[in-house]
């Protein structure tokens, strides 16, 4: 593999600064790299990893990512067709349904077919959004979830990927319902939970993509 460069695509969505640090201490656990915070999509090419993190209402993000001129292009480019390791955080997971239901249908990138729709747990008392800690119940082996079965993270959404292929879920997490806490196509991967809020465990998660070969 080449040189270590993660970016994390700035398009007015995520924890940013979180996700940074979280990234850099997985990062020099490993031995170093540089971590990049950049909306510019020309980073990308050079990228040995890519990290699209998200906050907020499906739609917003979307047109938030639009709004960057290139980007989704570049994605494509450098992920579809360039197979780099991605991971989408939380609604950089959701994106990359085929359509959110969130406030109004909104396309998604399609890269994991299926749809994003509300929670709906049986039991009424639990509040909306889910939010707090909670365990990820692993459900295939896969590297970057090397150690971490489990184990607690941390969630903060209301709305839920209803993958169409259930080959897609690594991972659920129960909440009144089932849901995938995280889905994994070829070299994509994505967490419901933020990884870059859930200490330990996270830095975990992330050197553990960091050092994922696809």
């Amino acid at each position: 593999m080449s040189a270590l460069k993660v970016v994390i695509i700035d398009y007015g969505s995520g924890n940013l600064r979180s996700a940074e640090k979280a990234t850099a201490r997985a990062a020099d656990d490993m031995g170093g790299g540089e971590v990049l915070v950049s909306n510019d999509p020309a980073q990308l090419a050079s990228a040995s990893h890519i990290i699209l993190p998200g906050v907020g209402a499906f739609r917003d993000c979307r047109l938030g990512l639009d709004a960057v001129t290139g980007m989704v292009d570049a994605l494509t480019a450098q992920v579809i067709g360039g197979g780099k390791p991605f991971l989408g955080i939380c609604v950089g997971m959701q994106l990359l349904a085929t359509i959110g239901r969130e406030h109004g249908d909104c396309d998604g990138l399609g890269w994991i077919p299926g749809e994003v729709a509300a929670i709906t747990p049986a039991d009424k008392t639990l509040k909306i959004p889910h939010m707090g800690w909670n365990n990820m119940l692993q459900e295939k082996e896969h590297s970057v979830l090397n150690g971490l079965n489990n184990k607690d993270f941390y969630f903060v959404h209301s709305y839920r990927f209803k993958p169409k292929n259930n080959e897609s879920i690594l991972a659920n997490t129960n909440y009144g319902e089932d849901f995938p806490s995280v889905l994994c196509s070829g070299n994509i991967i994505g967490t419901q939970f933020h990884p870059e809020k859930s200490q330990g465990a996270g830095i975990a998660l992330l050197k553990n993509f960091l050092e994922w070969a696809p």
